[in-house]
């Protein structure tokens, strides 16, 4: 399942796959990344829900950006590579 879905998501993923093999790569990274990606995710939520109060179409601004890097940071959080996750990171 993880492989087809990485086939799926490939074109954002290679976005974040690299040939450099000085990237250091830690566990704890992966963790704060999806812990990084849960508050992007609540982040468009609650913007989400301002923008329902707003009445212009400018307020859905805020949720889209709070979404599309929620949603980036927790694939390559999920099924990124290790080299990925560290170039997301930028460790050398």
């Amino acid at each position: 399942m993880k492989t087809q879905l990485r086939r799926f998501f490939a074109p954002v993923l290679n976005l974040f796959e690299s040939d450099d093999t000085t990237l250091v790569y830690r566990k704890s990274h992966r963790a704060i990344l999806l812990a990084v990606s849960a508050l992007f995710l609540f982040l468009a939520i609650a913007s989400l829900v301002a923008a329902g109060y707003s009445a212009g179409l400018d307020a859905f601004i805020p949720f889209l950006v709070f979404f599309a890097v929620g949603v980036v940071s927790g694939l390559v959080g999920l099924l990124g590579s290790d080299q990925a996750v560290a170039r997301i990171w930028g460790s050398r």
